[in-house]
């Protein structure tokens, strides 16, 4: 299909694009690579009256350290994400989980920024930022604000993200002893379901873990039975054990043709366990 009519803008600055966002209204979106927004207008789920084009900002770009913690910029796109050699040596778990975002195209042209503002529920990051316990930086006309990982994801689509806000980036410590494992779908490579694990470890034993599921349910969320059965536990020979109750602990579960809801709480545990051994073995 085609999208209705529509105006362009291309914002010069960060401040120029919420000036915008508040001329346009609720008819006014941000374009990244668009990747998320562009099918949606084709297909006239999504018909807003003017597009900001923000994905040439050098203010939303880059990937630094400092102390151990890590921030990346809501423009840099899945495939900057998946070279970079401060994420392999620090945060393999982003890096890697970027490098299998869809295909080339869609990791050349997507960014960070509009993954986690778009919230699909088969979508990637979202989980690992849950698990890393990251935070979200949301700049707005009353300053910028920041929101953990775990409370920015709500239901499906749906994201604490006022319309006049932008999503500038994301800041997370340094971990390495963290690993996403999923089953996806093949066409699209979304997850049906996707478990993202990061764990804190005192030689072979787990002293805490965050452990967090996208594709299953609405919207990325913590596995917070894993995380309890996880404590104390010896990886990776606890990883079964601790994971066998995963899916079952899921409040509300998708179906479809790709996955029946008893499907996906079973693959729910499988590929949280998956996850663990992956991130145990990387300690």
């Amino acid at each position: 299909m085609i999208p209705t009519a529509f105006e362009y803008r291309r914002a010069g600055s960060v401040a120029e694009a919420l000036s915008l966002l508040q001329e346009g209204g609720p008819e006014a979106k941000l374009l990244a690579g668009g990747h998320s927004l562009i099918p949606m207008m084709k297909q006239r789920l999504a018909e807003p009256g003017l597009l900001i084009d923000i994905g040439g900002l050098d203010e939303l770009r880059g990937i630094q350290e400092d102390g151990g913690e890590i921030a990346i910029g809501a423009a840099m796109t899945h495939a900057e994400i998946a070279a970079s050699d401060l994420l392999r040596a620090q945060a393999p778990i982003v890096a890697e989980t970027a490098a299998n975002i869809g295909d080339a195209q869609v990791r050349n042209r997507g960014t960070i920024g509009g993954s986690l503002a778009h919230a699909d529920p088969g979508a990637d990051l979202p989980a690992v930022m849950v698990a890393l316990d990251a935070t979200i930086a949301l700049l707005g006309p009353n300053g910028e604000r920041k929101v953990q990982a775990e409370d920015f994801f709500q239901d499906i689509l749906t994201v604490d993200l006022a319309e006049d806000e932008i999503v500038t980036g994301v800041c997370f410590q340094a971990c390495r002893s963290a690993a996403y494992a999923k089953l996806e779908q093949r066409a699209s490579k979304f997850a049906l379901v996707g478990v993202a694990a990061a764990l804190s470890l005192d030689g072979g034993t787990c002293s805490s873990a965050r452990v967090a599921v996208t594709g299953a349910s609405s919207h990325a969320q913590r596995l917070s039975g894993v995380e309890g059965a996880l404590a104390g536990a010896s990886l990776p020979d606890g990883a079964a054990s601790a994971a066998s109750g995963a899916g079952d602990a899921l409040d509300f579960v998708n179906e479809d043709l790709h996955g029946s809801e008893e499907y996906r709480r079973a693959m729910t545990a499988v590929f949280a366990r998956r996850a663990i051994e992956a991130a145990a073995g990387r300690s």
